[in-house]
């Protein structure tokens, strides 16, 4: 028992010192904060204290160590805009070493015309991508504590400017099998521009994270809460919990679930006017079929401005 309280504790008190990591410059490489993989995106973002699934990575590397068989996923976006995004998870246990990762996070914004000071069209054209790489490992301390860090290479192109970056994930996840409840804490994007686009280097979007999961007994849903960019600078104390998600899963049998998300933040962020319409609301569908292949798909409302499709498929190997 006290073990419990005192991981809990460690969970939950760790907004007290968020000021330290207070962060108010709009910072580069935000495309590293759009959700990564369909299962994910169908929980609104939910997804730090989720388990045995190699996309969990990207959201707190202490998932690592909770693979039980290797696997792999890939997934596909379409975004606004005519904008393509793609990712790639890969996990598995090395020996007694311990669990490694690697990931992939690439974004595409297609080609423009490029004009001259004026808005005049030159006749020419060029691209925009973002592309993220990382490499992570995970351990266990007392069978009941995961841990994980994640080194990130990431590369920013526009046109004929460049930019890269090194950052850091860490991150820790609790497990309570007995209460079916899972807690979680994670820093992610916690490092530095390596080159500049131009002349001015400019923050990583680091992020702080806090979630919570709990198996609702004698029913089949999962209800996942996450409270993220707690260490931003806001007005109000209270503001410090404005950007969170809350997904539920409803876990049909070992082959199919369904899946509801909601996100505080977007769906403000989203508010034209006086209409909101379901900005901010995401749904999916997960099918697992012949033991080892994995569909995941989700569609996420941006309301007026549109909305974002995901497809993810998985493999398990023996």
């Amino acid at each position: 028992m006290l073990k419990k309280f005192a991981a809990a504790a460690l969970f939950f008190i760790s907004p007290v010192f968020l000021n330290v990591f207070a962060q108010t410059e709009i910072p580069a490489f935000d495309f590293l904060r759009v959700e990564t993989g369909a299962k994910a995106s169908s929980l609104a973002g939910a997804f730090d204290t989720y388990a045995d699934d190699p996309n969990a990575m990207f959201y707190n590397p202490g998932s690592l160590s909770t693979i039980t068989k290797s696997k792999v996923s890939a997934g596909f976006g379409k975004y606004l805009l005519d904008m393509n995004f793609g990712t790639l998870a890969y996990a598995q246990k090395y020996k007694d070493l311990g669990w490694f990762g690697i990931g992939v996070k690439y974004f595409d914004y297609g080609s423009f015309d490029r004009t001259d000071e004026n808005g005049v069209s030159t006749g020419e054209q060029f691209n925009a991508n973002d592309l993220m790489v990382s490499v992570g490992y995970g351990n266990y301390i007392y069978e009941k504590i995961n841990y994980g860090i994640t080194l990130k290479y990431i590369y920013s192109g526009i046109a004929e400017y460049k930019s890269s970056a090194f950052a850091v994930d860490f991150g820790m996840q609790y497990h309570i099998p007995s209460s079916q409840l899972s807690l979680s804490f994670g820093v992610n994007n916690l490092g530095a521009q390596l080159s500049s686009y131009i002349s001015t280097k400019e923050k990583l979007p680091l992020d702080i994270r806090v979630g919570v999961s709990k198996r609702l007994e004698h029913t089949p849903v999962r209800l996942n809460v996450t409270f993220a960019k707690l260490n931003e600078s806001r007005e109000k104390l209270v503001q410090h919990f404005r950007a969170f998600s809350i997904g539920a899963e409803f876990i049909f049998s070992d082959y199919v679930s369904a899946r509801l998300g909601y996100d505080n933040e977007s769906r403000q962020d989203m508010k034209l006017g006086t209409s909101l319409g379901i900005s901010g609301f995401s749904t999916g569908l997960g099918i697992r079929f012949a033991e080892k292949y994995v569909f995941d798909y989700s569609l996420n409302s941006l309301g007026k401005v549109g909305s974002t499709h995901r497809v993810n498929v998985g493999y398990i190997f023996n």
